[in-house]
């Protein structure tokens, strides 16, 4: 069966700046639970389509983005204090500058695993800022018993780990926000 769960989430800093962020691959940990402990184990990046000049400014905040056909493997714990680490391969199956960008899980916990984050501007209260949302569609391993820990623990523990990401995201934009003020907006 297909699960689906989106978020959104809006930042009152300019798109260029928050999808240059996301699209680096070592901002992920940052983003996760700190007792999944997860860390970028390899990340065999492919250069994304040429910068265009709206994002140029931003794209190299802290590392390379990575563009369709880069290959990110994570490792993560899946339960607190567990001491098994479970690899996750994905490859990055679209990505469009300011736009969007998707994550196709090749090897980890699901069956299937497809996160698309979207990004566009979007004025609040006379404020331009950026409107992100998550948009993730999943399969389950294990036929029945995968569902029945789907529905037991696991659709709680993705909505959990896409709240305690937008709060990160929130803490980490307010401090290095500063740097988005000087881009003329």
């Amino acid at each position: 069966m297909v699960h689906r769960f989106t978020a959104s989430q809006w930042l009152p800093y300019p798109v260029p700046f928050v999808f240059a962020f996301l699209a680096d691959p070592q901002n992920l940990p940052p983003l996760m639970p700190a007792w999944q402990k997860a860390r970028v184990e390899e990340a065999r990046i492919v250069a994304p389509p040429p910068i265009p000049a709206s994002a140029f400014k931003t794209a190299r905040l802290r590392g390379p983005s990575a563009g369709a056909g880069s290959v990110i493997t994570i490792s993560v714990r899946l339960f607190a204090f567990s001491p098994i680490r479970l690899p996750w391969e994905a490859v990055i199956s679209e990505f469009v500058w300011n736009d969007h960008f998707c994550d196709v899980q090749e090897r980890g916990p699901f069956a299937a695993w497809k996160h698309c984050h979207w990004i566009k501007e979007e004025r609040r209260d006379g404020v331009a800022g950026s409107l992100v949302t998550d948009d993730v569609s999943y399969e389950m391993k294990m036929g029945s018993a995968g569902e029945l820990a789907h529905s037991v623990f696991l659709s709680k523990q993705v909505r959990s780990v896409f709240a305690y990401r937008q709060k990160r995201i929130a803490a980490i934009f307010e401090r290095i926000g500063a740097a988005a003020a000087h881009l003329g907006r």
